[in-house]
């Protein structure tokens, strides 16, 4: 869990968290900025890297990290809590995903910078993932039992 949020809290690099490349996609595309396609480039793989790297700007990533990790300060705030094995984390995620996707009176700001995403997935669920966003929503019984986790 710590490793995970300091992929996507403090670590400035992209290409370990999915959640960053989805906000610096964001910026890119709203800003009309070409690099866009460069942002797409993964450099994490030893080949990737050889063959991708001499193609970046990597003074300008960084200050696309910056400001992705400025965004997520100023932003975002997460609650964490307890739940002990893979199975339950994973089943409770795509529970909680699913029931915010469907959720029909969350409504988006028009100020969301997702809306900027390249992402249709992300547009449309107001979410910053793309994954498990319409499977089954939480029941009354889960919901009640998850409130029970977090209190």
């Amino acid at each position: 869990m710590r490793s995970r949020l300091n992929q996507h809290f403090v670590k400035q690099n992209k290409n370990r968290s999915i959640f960053r490349k989805n906000i610096g996609r964001c910026f890119l595309n709203k800003d009309s900025n070409p690099y866009l396609n460069l942002w797409e480039l993964d450099t994490t793989s030893r080949a990737n890297k050889e063959k991708n790297l001499k193609l970046l700007d990597l003074v300008f990533e960084k200050k696309i990290e910056e400001r992705i990790s400025s965004y997520i300060q100023v932003n975002l705030s997460f609650c964490v809590f307890q739940i002990d094995t893979k199975n339950d984390r994973i089943f409770w995620e795509r529970k909680i995903v699913s029931t915010l996707a469907k959720a029909p009176d969350i409504k988006l700001s028009d100020k969301w910078l997702g809306n900027y995403s390249s992402k249709i997935k992300i547009k449309a669920s107001g979410l910053w993932q793309v994954n498990e966003l319409y499977k089954d929503c939480l029941t009354e019984l889960e919901f009640e039992q998850l409130k029970r986790k977090i209190l």
